[in-house]
């Protein structure tokens, strides 16, 4: 993966108490392949977290884990190859309250290639400047399963970009 294949940073947006993450990539893949990778259970724990679960449809759900914590929620929109939104709700050590969010992954194709707009809402304001690095190092991960590379260590990735996040404000 090169670097100008990861260096973009994606934007945080804060109003009152809550937060939005937005990512967009372009992705050298069509988009039924991006499509079955963030959609096929199979695919989403190679490159995303372990153990993942996933009941394809409106008022399905999503279930990942990965042993450290747990993500729940139900699927809100479902509609294949385009949109895939759904709950995000995080019962993990280190968020006592647990962290209730939104994430929509919205697939535009363009020849072999696909745009990628991943936007997260509904964060806190505490909470939202710590997972956009981690998102943008999942977002890495994700490319680098498409294009059959090694995947970025995720700690270590996170680690990496999350200067840029604090030095841009975003």
């Amino acid at each position: 993966m090169t670097e100008a294949q990861t260096s973009r940073p994606g934007r945080l947006i804060v109003e009152g108490e809550r937060a939005t993450l937005i990512f967009e990539r372009y992705i050298p893949h069509p988009l039924e392949a991006v499509w079955r990778a963030i959609t096929e259970p199979s695919e989403v724990s190679k490159w995303h977290l372990p153990e993942a679960r996933i009941e394809g449809r409106a008022g399905g759900f999503i279930d990942f884990s990965n042993g450290q914590g747990h993500v729940t929620g139900t699927i809100l929109v479902w509609d294949p190859p385009r949109v895939f939104e759904h709950e995000w709700k995080v019962d993990r050590p280190g968020f006592p309250k647990g962290e209730y969010g939104v994430i929509r992954w919205e697939l535009v194709g363009q020849g072999d290639k696909t745009i990628l707009k991943l936007t997260h809402r509904d964060l806190s304001r505490q909470i939202a400047p710590n997972f956009a690095p981690g998102m943008h190092a999942v977002l890495d991960r994700l490319e680098a399963h498409l294009n059959r590379t090694p995947l970025p260590d995720w700690q270590k990735r996170q680690d990496e970009v999350r200067m840029r996040y604090l030095q841009s404000g975003s």
